[in-house]
């Protein structure tokens, strides 16, 4: 299971639209994926599904269609995960649902948290919650690639997203909030694999399926810049070129001489524009910006626009997935000939 978290504990920088956006151009160059919405904002969720279907989703009681469904039996302590819902999004695509009553089960994963510290099974099956649901859809599904979603916060939620997770790859916007959001990050992270790490031994029960908590930084991606001209304006190039320092000293855990410049960094693996007169047609069009067609209104200058986005996430999936080792088929590579999303 190659799983990917996009993770920035500062809000508004585009996260949720990029993991949109990734795992459709993903499912286009022929993965099967699975996108995760463990925002209990469940923003990520609304972008795939019309407000119908979502209301289908979250029935009251006890039989919602949502990643809160699939797990309710651990908060009420009266069983463990249920199988989870896949809603086919298209034929390489799937999603695990977002529910704002997810909520709910940060106090559990925060009281639980200690206590695997003195090896209780229940602790160890709580914690683990998020990685056996995503273990459990992929393993249904077939699937290449996992992409998930998570708030903007350091809770305990987040916590045990993160520790699921194979690779973190980190939205930033070219400014002071989000610079010092990877001094909060990077720390926040390493103590959370080290935590992770002294209580994995700890484990009662060796058949239960427990994450390593690798979170290993998979770079950085710069969202909604303003150009001029293809360059960003002076203010924002000023926060950017901090970055690939504080990138290495806060994230990295590493020494940083402020010689390696932003268009040489490895680590930085785009810099997207904002796409400002795309994205509300999309939005009403319910699908992403680089698959826009004239019927949508992508007419006249739009239709460029369209391209030059398509190239440009193109590029950033496949940088992401060398980033991560993820397998991709190399340009050119026919994939109307990959399985459909096939559920076990």
């Amino acid at each position: 299971m190659n799983t990917v978290t996009f993770f920035n504990n500062k809000g508004g920088v585009g996260k949720t639209s990029l993991v949109y956006h990734l795992a459709w151009m993903y499912s286009e160059l022929g993965l099967k994926v699975l996108a995760v919405d463990f925002d209990p904002q469940a923003n990520l969720s609304a972008m795939f599904l019309e407000e119908e279907v979502l209301e289908q989703m979250w029935p009251e009681g006890e039989h919602a269609q949502t990643v809160l469904g699939a797990v309710r039996p651990i908060i009420r302590g009266v069983g463990d995960l249920m199988e989870p819902h896949i809603e086919l999004v298209s034929r390489n695509l799937g999603l695990l649902i977002g529910d704002l009553g997810l909520s709910s089960f940060e106090d559990e994963l925060s009281a639980q948290w200690p206590e695997c510290n003195d090896g209780k099974e229940r602790a160890f099956r709580v914690i683990s919650t998020f990685y056996r649901l995503m273990l459990s859809a992929s393993e249904k599904a077939r699937t290449d690639l996992v992409l998930v979603d998570v708030g903007p916060n350091l809770g305990a939620i987040n916590r045990a997203a993160l520790i699921a997770t194979d690779h973190v790859v980190i939205p930033l916007a070219p400014d002071l909030f989000s610079m010092q959001g990877l001094r909060n990050l990077g720390p926040t992270l390493r103590r959370w694999r080290r935590g992770w790490g002294e209580r994995l031994n700890k484990n009662p029960d060796p058949k239960l399926p427990l994450p390593s908590g690798a979170m290993k930084p998979g770079g950085y991606v710069f969202m909604q810049h303003f150009a001029r001209e293809k360059r960003p304006v002076k203010a924002f190039d000023r926060w950017m070129q901090r970055m690939p320092s504080e990138y290495r000293v806060s994230v990295l855990d590493e020494k940083d001489d402020g010689s390696v410049k932003l268009e040489a960094d490895p680590h930085c693996l785009a810099k997207l524009k904002h796409y400002r007169s795309l994205m509300p047609m999309a939005m009403e069009a319910r699908r992403p910006m680089f698959d826009l067609r004239p019927a949508d209104g992508a007419i006249g200058a739009h239709t460029y626009a369209v391209q030059e986005c398509k190239r440009d996430f193109e590029e950033l999936a496949r940088k992401i997935a060398a980033s991560c080792g993820i397998p991709v088929p190399s340009p050119g590579t026919k994939s109307h000939n990959t399985p459909m999303f096939h559920l076990t």
